[in-house]
């Protein structure tokens, strides 16, 4: 990613919550501390099932009287309609903003030229009266801007920015072993801390209650993370729920085939070191896993 690139991220939707109870109502449902979120600093965090199960991911941004979601696009109307299904008696409201608002990626050496910024991961501040801040997940990811449609080309042309195909933003993204296109293809199929959400700082294990807390602690404190979603080259199609084979041995599933492709791996020992560097095998062809440098070596 360079300096004075920016990528515009079409597929990504923006909710806005608002309301006198939006802060408890987040905070008893999602997998982050919601009391973390303020003008200065944003996070990363999960909705999963009550069984712990992955959902929806996204990143949960403060702005004027409520807090901004930045999700998947293609999701947004069923995060929206699950946001719903917990509201019960909370006063809130939840609204779909996707066609107002926009999600561009800029580089962190250029985040870190703004007034004030530092270089840690969720780092918040204003831009045109607009939320820009570095990733929550990982500052390798650079920054993100979340901007109302019709102040983006001033903000390109303010930031000294040339546009970008966001394709190579989601290599990026692939290869440091982040999700962002086709997530709906992991929902019910994993566990929220085997999508590696603890090491992206989207859990945190020493708030409250959260839907699906009780399994994602019991897995924690048994250290029974016996899985980890893992990003993987490949040469051709692969099909969803491949087997994926090493030895002769079943060692995981692909669940994500394009356009960037992830599977759910087994793990041998914490770091993969007895085939992460070897030929695995799924539909005949031969596959290699991306080792994210967040997994220890």
């Amino acid at each position: 990613m360079e300096k004075d690139q920016i990528f515009i991220l079409e597929d990504r939707g923006v909710l806005f919550i608002t309301g006198k109870d939006t802060e408890n109502f987040l905070q008893n449902i999602v997998t982050n501390d919601i009391t973390k979120v303020s003008e200065n600093f944003s996070c990363f965090a999960s909705l999963l099932s009550p069984q712990g199960k992955y959902l929806f991911d996204f990143i949960i941004i403060k702005h004027k009287t409520g807090f901004l979601i930045d999700c998947e696009k293609k999701q947004a109307d069923k995060l929206l309609e699950r946001l719903n299904f917990y509201k019960l008696q909370s006063q809130i409201e939840v609204l779909n903003l996707s066609n107002e608002f926009v999600v561009a990626v800029l580089s962190k050496e250029k985040f870190l030229t703004l007034n004030g910024a530092k270089d840690m991961e969720g780092k918040t501040l204003k831009f045109l009266d607009s939320p820009i801040f570095l990733d929550p997940r990982t500052t390798f990811l650079g920054g993100r801007l979340i901007i109302n449609l019709e102040k983006l080309d001033k903000s390109v042309s303010s930031l000294q920015l040339k546009s970008e195909d966001p394709k190579n933003y989601y290599k990026l993204s692939h290869k440091l072993g982040v999700p962002q296109i086709n997530t709906e293809r992991l929902q019910d199929k994993i566990f929220g801390i085997e999508c590696n959400f603890e090491e992206l700082n989207g859990i945190d294990f020493k708030k409250g209650c959260y839907v699906g807390q009780e399994n994602t602690s019991r897995m924690k404190l048994r250290k029974k993370v016996r899985r980890r979603l893992v990003p993987i080259n490949k040469n051709e199609k692969i099909n969803i729920d491949s087997e994926i084979s090493f030895n002769g041995k079943k060692v995981g599933k692909v669940l994500i085939d394009t356009p960037f492709p992830f599977a759910l791996i087994k793990l041998f020992d914490p770091d993969f070191s007895e085939f992460s560097s070897q030929e695995l095998l799924a539909d005949n062809q031969k596959i290699k896993l991306i080792k994210p440098s967040f997994l220890s070596s």
